[in-house]
Order: C-alpha cells, then sequence, then structure tokens
C-alpha cells in the first residue's frame, strides 16, 4: 500500500486554528500501518480512504479526525480542534501532558454557570456570553469544531452548549485522546490559541428548541402525555438512595420523570460506552433503553443532576437526525430548589414509591 509522510505543522496550517485537551503523552506508539514516532513533527500514515460524513454526524472516529486535519475532506479544511477541560488551561494536566497538534483549550466554564446559584443552577450561561466566548477561541457559527476531552459527558457538555448557541457543525472524537493515541497519531505539548473573530452570524441561541426550562419541564410533566421527561442517573439516584453528589442533600426525582439509565455513578456515562470507551451509536442506545418506560416518538427532554450526562443522549439522537429531544438543563438540582415542586422517591413501579414534594424530603442524601 502506498505510504505518505504528512507534516504536522503543514496539518496545523490547514487548520488554522485548532482546539482541544486530552490525557495524553508526547511519545506514542504506532499501531497498524503507522510507523511510531517520539516527540517528532511528522508522522507516516498509510493512504486510507475515510468515508465523507453528514454535518449532524457527532461522533467521528480519530482517522475521520486526521482526514480532515489534511485536507481530505471536502469542506472541512479549515477546523478547529478542542480539548474540553475544566477550568484554566494552567490546570489541565492533560493537555499538558499531550494534546492533538494545533489544538487549542477550551473551558467547560465557558459554556455553563459555575457558581452552582439558584441563578445560575450549573445551567447553560447566557446566549451572548457564550457567543462571546466562542468568538474569543475564533469560533463562529460556521466554523467546523472537533471537541474531543477526558470526560466524555463534559466534552458533550460543550457540544451541546455549542449546537443550541448556534454553531451548525459540531464533532467530537469519539474515544478522545485514549482513542487518538490507539490509531497512531503523535500529540504535541504545545500550548496554542485561536485568534478572534468579530461576527458570529447569527442570532443567539440560534436553537433555543434544544434547551428545556425547568418551568417547562413541569408544566409538560403535568398536562402533556407523550412527553416524557426522561431521569439519566445511576440507579441509586433514580430509587432516592443518594443525591449523587457530595453538594446536594436530597435525593428523588421530578414526579412523572421516567428512568433512561446510561451511568453508574453521578460521574459516568458507563451504560452508553463500549467496551473501548467509545459511545454507543443509536442501536446500542436503543438496547440499554429496551425496557424503559419512553420510545422515540415521545418528546423527549433528558436531564441528570446538571446537565453533563444527559447531553450524551442527546447528542446521539440529534446525530440520527430526531428533533424531538431537548436537555432540562436544571435537572435535579434546580428541581430541589423549589420546595412545592412535586417529587417522586422509588421505583413509580412499585407501590411503595412516595409521592411527595421536595420540601418533605430529608436533608440526608448528600453522597459520603
Amino acid at each position: 500500500m502506498k505510504k505518505k509522510t504528512i507534516s504536522m505543522m503543514m496539518a496545523v496550517a490547514l487548520m488554522l486554528s485548532m482546539t482541544g485537551c486530552g490525557s495524553s503523552t508526547k511519545e506514542t506508539t504506532g499501531s497498524g500501518n503507522q510507523e511510531a514516532t517520539t516527540g517528532q513533527e511528522s508522522t507516516t500514515v498509510s493512504e486510507v480512504q475515510v468515508e465523507a460524513v453528514e454535518q449532524r454526524t457527532v461522533y467521528v472516529t480519530p482517522e475521520w479526525v486526521y482526514s480532515a486535519m489534511n485536507g481530505d475532506q471536502e469542506g472541512y479544511e479549515d477546523v478547529v480542534v478542542a480539548e474540553v477541560g475544566y477550568g484554566d488551561v494552567k490546570d489541565c494536566v492533560s493537555y499538558k501532558e499531550g494534546h492533538i497538534p494545533g489544538a487549542i483549550y477550551v473551558d467547560n466554564c465557558e459554556v455553563e454557570d459555575a457558581t452552582g446559584d439558584e441563578k445560575g443552577a450549573y445551567n447553560l450561561l447566557d446566549a451572548e456570553v457564550v457567543k462571546d466566548n466562542l468568538l474569543s477561541h475564533g469560533i463562529t457559527k460556521d466554523t467546523k469544531v472537533i471537541l474531543y476531552g477526558a470526560d466524555a459527558s463534559g466534552t458533550a457538555r460543550q457540544a451541546y452548549g455549542y449546537l443550541w448557541v448556534g454553531v451548525e457543525d459540531v464533532k467530537i472524537v469519539n474515544g478522545g485522546i485514549d482513542a487518538w493515541k490507539a490509531a497512531g497519531y503523535d500529540t504535541e505539548t504545545k500550548q496554542n490559541a485561536g485568534s478572534e473573530a468579530g461576527d458570529f452570524g447569527t442570532e443567539v441561541p440560534a436553537c433555543p428548541q434544544y434547551w428545556t426550562s425547568i418551568e417547562e419541564a413541569k408544566e409538560r410533566l403535568e398536562n402533556d402525555d407523550n412527553f416524557k421527561l426522561v431521569s439519566i442517573r445511576s440507579e441509586d439516584e433514580w430509587l432516592g438512595k443518594t443525591s449523587g453528589y457530595n453538594y446536594i442533600d436530597k435525593a428523588g426525582e421530578p414526579e412523572g420523570a421516567v428512568w433512561g439509565k446510561g451511568a453508574e455513578t453521578a460521574f459516568d456515562v458507563a451504560g452508553f460506552t463500549n467496551e473501548d470507551g467509545t459511545i454507543k451509536n443509536l442501536e446500542g442506545l436503543q438496547e440499554v433503553w429496551s425496557d424503559c418506560d419512553f420510545t422515540l416518538e415521545n418528546d423527549l427532554a433528558f436531564y441528570c443532576g446538571t446537565g453533563w450526562r444527559a447531553s450524551v443522549p442527546f447528542l446521539v439522537l440529534y446525530e440520527n437526525g430526531y428533533d424531538n429531544v431537548s436537555v432540562y438543563d436544571g435537572g435535579w438540582y434546580q428541581w430541589i430548589m423549589n420546595e412545592d415542586y412535586p417529587v417522586q422517591v422509588g421505583d413509580p413501579a412499585d407501590e411503595d414509591c412516595q409521592h411527595v414534594t421536595v420540601a418533605d424530603l430529608p436533608n440526608d442524601k448528600a453522597a459520603k
């Protein structure tokens, strides 16, 4: 098979500005068709044809990302690749140890409130603020953005926020930096930055239908039989045994919610991931949901504790063309800020499920 050598500096030039934050090291081990390199500026890769993907495709392979960076995907000659972390870049160990060449760093706090008060409740920031943060990286509605990060749900949260505000084409490296390295591609340790842009290109949020408020969630639970509020939480959270979080002292679920599984703890989406760490496709999620109390014909609003885990199934359904999906952003955290809101504690299919209000819940269910 024909071989070609591609300069990583050329890839950076093709990208103009790129984003990324991961948990890799500069040293990589070649696998498959690629010759291993350590800290060098070029890598040798076999000529492999990578199929094009649709604009709404979110989860893509490292091979597709590499081909886009190399200019081999029509319409993706200039992409911004970013690693998603939480907090300042100086504190992101994975980005400093090694990231996709050319990748910039973006912070989860650029899309969501980090104070956790009643006004914010870890919801998405005001759309104008998110827009300004995107422009600071050179990202507009027309920018082709490729994200990855050490936390699959945190990366999904970032992608969801970008789509909501109006970036029209957002992709995620499925499997993150581990998948990138397993494919045999190099990493670098240089800190990169985008070039600021002036005009986002549309009013924001351009896609408000992706976001469900707490008021709308409550109203539709009470009055819309086709609406399903889907909990993407662990079984112990679903049953009200624990809140899942050390800063949330009440446990339960909004009255009328249904369980969508997907997590083993408050900090994973293990039920939605394959053994190699990649996110399952639609068929995989349908298997997880085979015995759940909703269908893909329902209007679905996913939620969790504060919004991260819920973003994963939203993205999978979004990329498969579903327009009847959203994220109830406030999650359980915002629900319990309202003492008169109805809740259920336990499986609603069981006779011993308790139906009370937030004010009736004990305050001893915080995770230890």
